[in-house]
């Protein structure tokens, strides 16, 4: 076969997801960028809450980044995995766009990463209360 066919998010999905998201910011009293990946890691969407830090633009991607690069959550999963091995410990966080930090999360689809989603804005538990409200909405649209 000389082709694949490949799932990937719709902006569509982004969107629902995203007020999803800022809702919950909104109630933690946060605000937040929230960044959106395909399958690939190319950007499909981004978001920004007023007053929201620059700091977050960047911090938001690269969580998107590690999730979908990874297939598993940034932050908690991903330490465990690594943390009594120091050699990849600090090896990986030398790559490109990794981040450690909670509130990065692959979306899935029947099984297949379809891409991820970053957010940053809050302590990475406040983050990661977002993108848990965020994949809430994502799997409800796809019942």
């Amino acid at each position: 076969m000389k082709t694949i066919i490949k799932k990937s998010l719709s902006h569509d999905s982004c969107m629902v997801m995203a007020d999803a998201a800022i809702t919950k910011a909104e109630e933690l009293n946060i605000n937040i960028s929230i960044t959106f990946v395909d399958e690939s890691g190319v950007l499909k969407a981004f978001f920004r809450m007023d007053s929201s830090p620059l700091v977050t633009v960047d911090a938001s991607r690269k969580k998107a980044i590690t999730a979908v690069g990874l297939g598993i959550p940034s932050g908690d999963s991903w330490y465990l995995f690594i943390k009594d091995d120091p050699i990849l410990f600090h090896g990986v966080q030398q790559f490109k766009d990794f981040i450690l930090l909670g509130g990065g999360s692959p979306i899935f689809d029947m099984g297949s990463i379809i891409g991820a989603i970053g957010i940053s804005g809050g302590h990475y538990k406040q983050d990661e209360e977002c993108v848990n409200a965020a994949i809430e909405a994502f799997n409800r649209i796809n019942l």
